[in-house]
């Protein structure tokens, strides 16, 4: 029997954690019916390591932004400087960007003039919008909605596990909630209940590795390979079968990445 296929929509393999088994990584990952991965570059100034690993491998795209807890470190991105990066075939994404409160929050003023950067970039590329948010809901429900009626775009809420509130705001404007290892955590029965609110149509799944292991590798370092077991938690909190759980996660990246749909398309 076929294994299912799902895309990992968020990682990071340009991170030290891989360094010493890329390939081996992502081999894993294929294996375990983990067809696609989006690696995100955090600073921009690192963008042609992250580009050269898409480049590299076949199965991976990738996205670039300032991460809003480097925002105060990094130069203030431009938006000229992200669309230059989107002409690349296998730039799929702008970001991540978005507001983190919870560790940086003495920097919220450049963390929203840095959102304001990649919503602009996201406008004039057509390219989803990738978001981070923590302990920041209503900063980031108003800066999002303000955006999107200048001028709409798309966007996920990357690793969500932020409140119900956020969650309706997000998916009022069209936008994806991608569920990360936190949803199959024990203790995450409230943000499951969130999830299982939201629309299929409007899911997406990731790992975000190295970080956020799903269960029974929590703890460890996480790869692109586990989110097979976050898709599979899932298709569990929408009472679907795996297979069918799996084929609209990717109807739904697709829709939303076209641009790797339509690499693929043309490959």
């Amino acid at each position: 029997m076929l294994t299912p296929q799902i895309t990992d929509s968020h990682c990071h393999l340009d991170f030290p954690d891989f360094n010493d088994e890329r390939p081996e990584v992502i081999a894993r990952a294929l294996e375990a019916g983990v067809r696609r991965m989006v690696t995100i570059c955090t600073r921009l100034r690192l963008e042609p390591q992250v580009r050269a690993i898409a480049e590299a491998f076949d199965p991976v795209f990738y996205a670039a932004g300032t991460h809003p807890m480097s925002a105060a470190d990094e130069p203030l991105a431009t938006v000229d400087e992200l669309i230059k990066l989107a002409q690349h075939p296998k730039f799929v994404g702008i970001g991540e960007t978005g507001l983190d409160y919870h560790y940086t929050a003495e920097s919220a003023g450049i963390q929203k003039t840095s959102l304001r950067v990649h919503i602009e970039a996201a406008q004039q590329t057509g390219l989803p919008l990738i978001i981070h948010a923590r302990a920041a809901d209503d900063d980031m429900a108003r800066i999002l909605t303000e955006g999107f009626k200048a001028k709409p775009y798309t966007c996920v809420m990357h690793c969500f596990s932020s409140s119900a509130e956020l969650a309706r705001a997000a998916l009022d404007l069209g936008f994806y909630l991608s569920m990360s290892g936190i949803a199959a955590f024990p203790k995450s029965q409230e943000l499951r209940d969130i999830f299982a609110s939201a629309p299929v149509d409007r899911i997406l799944v990731e790992t975000d590795s190295p970080y956020l292991a799903p269960p029974p590798h929590r703890g460890k370092r996480n790869e692109p390979a586990y989110t097979a077991h976050t898709a599979r938690v899932g298709a569990e909190i929408y009472g679907m079968d795996y297979a069918d759980f799996a084929a609209r996660t990717e109807a739904n990246f697709d829709r939303l990445f076209w641009k790797a749909a339509q690499y693929e398309a043309a490959a």
